[in-house]
């Protein structure tokens, strides 16, 4: 990868304008050294809704084409991820792709080898690893605040998105929980088990009931569904000197000091917008030439062990990872 664009503005384009492409959008347009030069999306609706005087594009290919882009964030429904990366690769624009990174391991798989054999920056969008609350638990296990982690517990529910439909909850929410256990444990998965309820409010999973046995010994715990009324995102890490406790939505972090029950400690964070943060890495990677802070690599596990997880409430059973996806 070679640094682009140093001295001057870096052109964007942001293809799918809906719930998430308008916010992509927006933050471009805010930027300093970005210029949002350009928006795709097949509803004319959905172009109205982005306030810029960037060129809209009813074809994102004639986009690509028209406008000499740096970078391009890509916000279309999952199943069109493969086909619209594919086309970004081809013409050399560096590209952020929302999670997951496309609906199969095989597109994904097939997505990142392009882009490293093209030289192409690739960054998959799994934005809570931007949470500034989730940001302060990492820097805190770094320092040994809990010592041994054994347990991460991960609670991600809320009412119904009606912007999903191409895919399940497995695949649409678990992803940020499966990736940030990884990112603050840093160990591979080695087997997982789940329970999930289908046909509720969609053709796909709605609710998911999970457990991840990391190599390192810790257990993840995911409890995800699409169903509650109250949206809740919330982590909570054990350990040998503890227990932290994280809000994604009010980025308040608290700690429980080992022993019996006191007042916590309320950790001080400094809040900020986890999208913004997402993407001025990625505008800073690509500035650069260095490789994205979330690689493909990185969405293809998190990808592949959701995958699993579907896997594993169809069986009834644990299910191992392969030892060269665990290594």
């Amino acid at each position: 990868m070679t640094a682009t664009g140093k001295g001057r503005k870096l052109r964007a384009g942001v293809i799918g304008v809906g719930s998430m492409g308008v916010n992509h959008a927006r933050v471009y347009a805010e930027m300093e050294g970005v210029e949002l030069t350009a928006v795709a999306d097949t509803s004319k609706d959905r172009l109205r809704m982005v306030t810029t005087a960037a060129t809209t594009y009813d074809d994102y290919r004639r986009m690509l084409a028209e406008d000499s882009l740096d970078l391009v964030s890509i916000c279309v429904p999952t199943l069109l991820h493969h086909e619209v990366a594919l086309a970004a690769i081809e013409r050399g624009v560096a590209l952020l792709v929302e999670k997951p990174i496309a609906a199969t391991l095989e597109e994904g798989r097939e997505m990142a080898r392009a882009a490293r054999e093209a030289g192409v920056p690739l960054m998959v969008g799994h934005v809570e690893r931007f949470n500034p609350a989730v940001r302060e638990v990492k820097r805190l296990l770094a320092e040994g605040r809990l010592g041994r982690v054994f347990q991460v517990y991960a609670r991600r529910t809320g009412p119904f998105p009606q912007r999903v439909r191409d895919v399940g909850v497995v695949h649409d929410l678990a992803p940020h929980d499966i990736d940030i256990m990884s990112f603050l444990l840093e160990s591979p998965v080695e087997r997982v088990y789940a329970e999930t309820a289908c046909g509720i409010v969609t053709e796909h999973e709605d609710l998911l009931t999970g457990v991840l046995r990391f190599r390192s010994g810790a257990t993840g715990i995911l409890d995800v569904n699409w169903l509650t009324p109250l949206k809740v995102r919330q982590l909570t890490v054990l350990g040998e000197k503890g227990l932290l406790q994280a809000d994604y939505l009010s980025q308040e972090v608290r700690f429980y000091p080992k022993g019996e029950a006191t007042s916590p400690e309320l950790v001080r964070v400094e809040k900020k917008e986890p999208l913004r943060l997402e993407m001025e890495a990625f505008v800073e990677a690509v500035r650069e030439g260095r490789q994205p802070p979330v690689t493909a690599e990185d969405g293809l596990s998190a990808l592949e062990i959701a995958s699993l997880l579907v896997e594993s409430a169809r069986r009834g059973e644990v299910v191992a990872l392969e030892p060269r996806r665990a290594s």
